[in-house]
Parts: structure tokens; C-alpha cells; sequence
């Protein structure tokens, strides 16, 4: 990965080779942004700039030592964490270094990625992927060795909200005292879930996201998609290129969520109560994940209808399939009751979060949906 295979985010790129070419590198920087618009790909076109020994002026130069082990992001100067989960029966918490190979491989297959494909890399859907306390001792082991190549050494952090608590407090420490030549790169989409200490002691860059006519050159020139789908897709990418892929490869939980959600909407709206409650017991045998991931997606198809009513078109970014529901389905969603059938999915997705009887919580929404659509 290097910074030409970067989609977009230009003026990222150009302020990162300035800071390593001034000798201003900070020793801590936070990547935030929307998924899909390229902070772990930056991120590692970065550290692979950092430790090449023989870097241009706006990139790495792709064939010294350092690039060469780059190609298989086995470089011994460069790091990783990530959010894993701990296997059943295991005798100790598992850590990124057990998962490392399967990640490298993963990451060098499609560096733009969410945290549930690889939630289905590790077999793992229906958990929650956590950094556990035990990657901090890990970090500290790492980062008390010499560089082998003689220069910095990268810590790439990727989703540091998902640190728990213990751990967060132990990478503070070392954020506050880096050992020399160190580089902490954290890849946040949720950084208000950081402890604010933690943020305060990195150097924030705000990804933006894509540009529809950058997505969309990149469809066409890379997958070979014709204009019209590529201009299409684009545009209902919203400025994520994971999303545009996807858009491409729909998968199915994507298509079961669309169909689960016109099930819900039409039988709340004729009000079949026994039909709700076997909807609700359907989806309570999913996992955790597809289930806050369902919720995710109907809090995105509420908002999508709202604004399918003003008819502004660009405003809008769904299928076809969820497009052609939404000219019959978009009446029922109005300024009366969009912010209340919000609140009350986000409040679904907490108790989910908190483990709360599925049961209960996907058959007492379904009748609130019963009193919201008539409002």
C-alpha cells in the first residue's frame, strides 16, 4: 500500500509526506472519519513512507528493504492491533499477534474493509470484537525493543474505542511518555468513545468522505463498470468506497435486512399482532452483531424515507429494490414521527448492546411501529 493507491483524500496525503520531509512527525495521531474512505490504507501508505530508506518526494519508493517487506506488511518495525475475540475454553485472552497472519493476508486482499467483514474473517459474527487488557502488555513489549531498521517504529491501532477500560488507561501512560522514535497511528470511527485524555495527546485528522466523481473514476477504471452503474453506485455510496463495493456485491444480509424491514413496516401497518410477534422471534435467533447490524440498517431506511419525501433526489442514497419500496412506503414517514421511530430503534440497539431479552425488545418496538405509522 502505497500513497498512489490511496482513493482520494489528497490533501491528507500531502500533509503527512510534508511533516515527514519537515522532521515534524507527531508522535501521536488520530484518524477519524466515516468507514470506507480510507484511514487504515492512509495510515499504512504512511508508516510505509516513515520506514523507507529511500522515499520521494510524494511517495515511498517501492523497491528498498523496507518497501519490499512492506509487500507483506511483515516489516519489523511496524505493528498492528486490532480488535479480535476471545476463543471458548481459551487459557488465555487472546491478542492481535495470535490473529496476525490472517489479518496481514486480509488487509493486503482489500484494505477497504469494516469491522464486520472482519468480524466474518474471524468466524466471529454474533460477538463482540474487543481489545482485551492484555494488548497493552503486549504494546509495551513491543515498543521497549530497538528498531531493527535503525528509525521509527509504527504502532497502527485499529478501532481504539473498542480498547477496554484497563487497556485504555495503560496506553494513556505510554502516549504520555513514547518511547523514542515511536509513532502511534489510532483509526478511530468512533472516537467519542475514546477516553478524552487519549484524544488529547494525538494530533487529530479528519477524514472527509470520497467525492462521488472520485468513487466513481475508480469503479470504472479499477472493476471495469460502465459509466451509468459506476455514476449510480457512486452516488449511493455516500462517499464510502466500501459501501460502493458492496453496492456492487450486495450481500445477503443486506438484501434479509431490506426484506425483514418491508415485513415489519407492512404488518405494523395492518396491525397483525400475532405476525409481529413471530417476526420479533425470528430475529431474536440471530447474534448480537446482525442484530445491532439490522437496526443500524432500518435507522439508515427511516432517514432515507424522510428525505424521499422532499424530493430532492441527490439527497437520497439507496438500491433500487429500497427506492421503489419508498414510493409507496415514504408518506407514512413525516416530522411527526421520523425523530420518534429513531429514538426508539437506537434505544432497541443499546438494550441489544446490553444484552437485554432480543425477544422482548424486537416485539415491544414492533408495536410501537403499530401507534408511529399512523402519526
Amino acid at each position: 500500500m502505497l500513497f498512489k493507491d490511496i482513493i482520494g483524500q489528497a490533501a491528507i496525503k500531502k500533509r503527512l509526506i510534508q511533516e515527514v520531509q519537515e522532521g515534524r512527525v507527531p508522535h501521536a495521531q488520530l484518524f477519524t472519519g466515516p468507514e470506507g474512505v480510507g484511514k487504515l490504507p492512509m495510515a499504512i501508505a504512511y508508516a510505509r513512507y516513515l520506514l523507507c530508506k529511500d522515499r520521494g518526494i510524494d511517495d515511498s519508493c517501492g523497491i528498498c528493504q523496507s518497501c519490499r517487506m512492506f509487500n507483506t506488511l511483515s516489516h519489523p518495525d511496524l505493528h498492528f492491533v486490532f480488535p479480535v475475540i476471545n476463543k471458548a475454553k481459551a487459557p488465555k485472552k487472546t491478542v492481535s499477534d495470535d490473529l496476525i497472519s490472517i489479518w496481514r493476508s486480509f488487509i493486503l486482499e482489500n484494505p477497504y474493509f469494516t469491522i464486520n467483514h472482519w468480524l466474518k474473517v474471524m468466524d466471529a459474527e454474533n460477538q463482540q470484537a474487543t481489545i482485551y487488557t492484555a494488548e497493552s502488555e503486549e504494546i509495551g513489549k513491543k515498543l521497549s525493543l530497538k528498531s531493527s531498521q535503525g528509525g521509527f517504529k509504527v504502532m497502527i491501532i485499529w478501532l481504539p474505542e473498542k480498547m477496554q477500560e484497563e487497556c485504555s488507561n495503560k496506553i494513556l501512560k505510554i502516549l504520555e511518555e513514547p518511547p523514542s522514535q515511536t509513532v502511534f497511528l489510532l483509526i478511530s470511527e468512533q472516537p467519542e468513545f475514546l477516553l478524552q485524555t487519549i484524544k488529547s495527546r494525538t494530533q487529530e485528522i479528519e477524514f472527509k468522505r470520497l467525492d462521488s466523481e472520485i468513487i466513481q473514476h475508480e469503479l470504472e477504471s479499477k472493476l471495469g463498470i460502465n459509466q451509468k452503474d459506476s455514476k449510480r453506485i457512486a452516488h449511493m455510496a455516500n462517499g464510502s468506497y466500501v459501501e460502493a463495493l458492496e453496492a456492487i456485491h450486495i450481500n445477503e444480509d443486506k438484501s434479509l435486512f431490506f426484506d425483514m424491514f418491508v415485513m415489519l413496516m407492512r404488518l405494523s401497518y395492518q396491525r397483525k399482532v400475532k405476525e409481529l410477534k413471530q417476526w420479533s422471534e425470528q430475529i431474536a435467533g440471530w447474534g448480537r452483531e446482525r442484530q445491532k447490524n439490522f437496526l443500524i440498517y432500518c435507522q439508515r431506511l427511516i432517514r432515507e424515507n424522510f428525505i424521499y419525501n422532499f424530493k430532492i433526489e441527490d439527497l437520497n442514497y439507496m438500491t433500487d429494490d429500497e427506492r421503489n419500496f419508498s414510493t409507496r412506503f415514504a408518506r407514512f414517514i413525516n416530522e411527526k414521527n421520523v425523530m420518534k421511530i429513531t429514538d426508539e430503534l437506537t434505544l432497541a440497539q443499546r438494550h441489544i448492546e446490553q444484552n437485554v431479552n432480543a425477544r422482548m425488545v424486537f416485539f415491544d418496538f414492533a408495536l410501537k411501529m403499530i401507534v408511529l405509522l399512523i402519526q
